[in-house]
């Protein structure tokens, strides 16, 4: 399993674990991914997506996932997003 959001497509970011002596040692900054189950209305069926923690804000924000993947670029889109994204717009 990756450590990607499936959404907005955040991965672990690089960088350093700096001590009080300013000793640098290398370290991943993960983002807080949470396997979340959607309802889609239009699909009328639950999908389990593997989000971080600001695009399940953002998917209450715009309203839930259809109005969410509709409105989503397909680059920062899982493949398991892009085809419900297709579906969606499908069946609108």
């Amino acid at each position: 399993m990756t450590k990607r959001c499936e959404l907005t497509g955040k991965s672990p970011l690089k960088g350093h674990k700096v001590s009080h002596a300013n000793n640098k040692v290398k370290r991943k900054f993960y983002p807080n991914l949470k396997k979340v189950s959607f309802k889609s209305i239009k699909l009328k069926r639950n999908v389990v997506l593997n989000v971080s923690n600001a695009a399940l804000r953002s998917v209450d924000f715009k309203g839930g996932l259809d109005f969410f993947l509709k409105n989503a670029k397909a680059v920062r889109l899982s493949q398991k997003a892009k085809k419900l994204k297709k579906k969606i717009i499908s069946i609108s």
